[in-house]
């Protein structure tokens, strides 16, 4: 297994957020992934390197990945509900449509990523680091993530729809049209995004901090949500 250390994100000095933990994994010798015959549905993939795999339209429902990195590999209509990601790197995957579905990411990296339309509803996130690339139309409806970090990415029209939110930060992010609705909020730090833009949930970020600017930012839709109606005097 990977040997990991947690640490807690600092340098902000005292705030009254907690940041989140991140990943910080160190892989075990890995083995080249040779699977000929592609993904399997509830298959074991233990320390493998998966290099510039294409698994478009796979089926690894329900599969497990410990330990193993991949690196440039195509996603495009994966279908990999209920599976699960431990102590896994991924770099520079792609893909549209992507299915993880009720997945498991537990001690992950997603680092340079380009996905639209990638399925996580009602997934669970613990200890996931996602830092660069772009993401598109990102589904966690009804997900649960703790001790999650956006960082130096852009995200466009995420979907937060009845998801709860612990100790998740944006930093150096543009976050986009963003759906908060039903959303529960705890110790969520928003400061770091820039653009800072909701869709829908204005009313649900109870539990998040933001900083000066972006209150004046969303003062419109907060005016909105609470009906008041701003007119110049005169």
């Amino acid at each position: 297994m990977a040997r990991r250390t947690v640490g807690t994100a600092g340098g902000r000095g005292t705030t009254a957020v907690r940041g989140a933990r991140r990943p910080q994994l160190r892989l075990p010798p890995l083995e080249p992934y040779e699977g000929g015959g592609g993904l399997e549905p509830d298959g074991d993939y233990d320390a493998l390197d998966f290099r510039d795999t294409d698994l478009t339209g796979q089926d690894g429902a329900g599969a497990r990945f410990m330990d193993c990195a991949l690196t440039g590999c195509a996603l495009d209509e994966a279908s990999l509900p209920r599976a699960r990601l431990l102590d896994t790197v991924l770099t520079g995957v792609r893909g549209v449509g992507t299915n993880l579905a009720e997945a498991t990411l537990r001690d992950v990296e997603l680092l340079d990523a380009r996905l639209g339309g990638t399925q996580l509803h009602g997934a669970v996130l613990e200890r996931v680091l996602v830092r660069g690339g772009k993401i598109d139309c990102l589904n966690l409806r009804r997900a649960r993530l703790k001790d999650v970090v956006f960082e130096s990415c852009v995200l466009v029209e995420p979907d937060f729809g009845g998801a709860r939110l612990e100790r998740v930060e944006f930093v150096d992010c543009a976050l986009k049209q963003a759906d908060l609705s039903a959303a529960t909020l705890t110790d969520i730090d928003l400061r770091g995004a820039a653009p800072l833009e909701l869709s829908r949930g204005v009313d649900r970020l109870s539990g998040a901090v933001i900083s000066p600017a972006q209150l004046l930012d969303l003062a419109p839709v907060l005016a909105a949500e609470l009906g008041v109606r701003v007119l110049a005097e005169g």
